[in-house]
């Protein structure tokens, strides 16, 4: 193999790694919102239950509403990522485009 195949199959690698990298961080990327909206909707509830449960002897609606509030948290998670399959269904890497 000349220098310049070699030097041509190394550009081609290094452009499709770069590409693949920039693939994968948009697929990181997607619901990250959803996500960290979800993470603090679960500690909300955390927070919202131990209050109930410790600090105002038990109040049943607290205790309800957090765990409501810890409902819609984990429905966050799923759906950032179902939605992130979805995408990555929808657009699967292509190496050559």
């Amino acid at each position: 193999m000349t220098a310049q195949a070699e030097a041509a199959a190394m550009s081609d690698d290094a452009s499709a790694l770069d590409r693949r990298v920039a693939y994968l961080e948009t697929v990181r990327g997607l619901g990250r919102p959803q996500r960290n909206l979800g993470y603090l909707a679960c500690l909300a509830g955390v927070m919202m239950v131990i209050l109930a449960r410790f600090r105002l002897g038990g109040e049943p609606w607290l205790l309800w509403g957090g765990a409501g509030v810890i409902a819609v948290g984990w429905g966050l998670f799923v759906y950032a990522v179902l939605a992130r399959l979805a995408w990555v269904r929808a657009h699967p890497f292509d190496p050559n485009g």
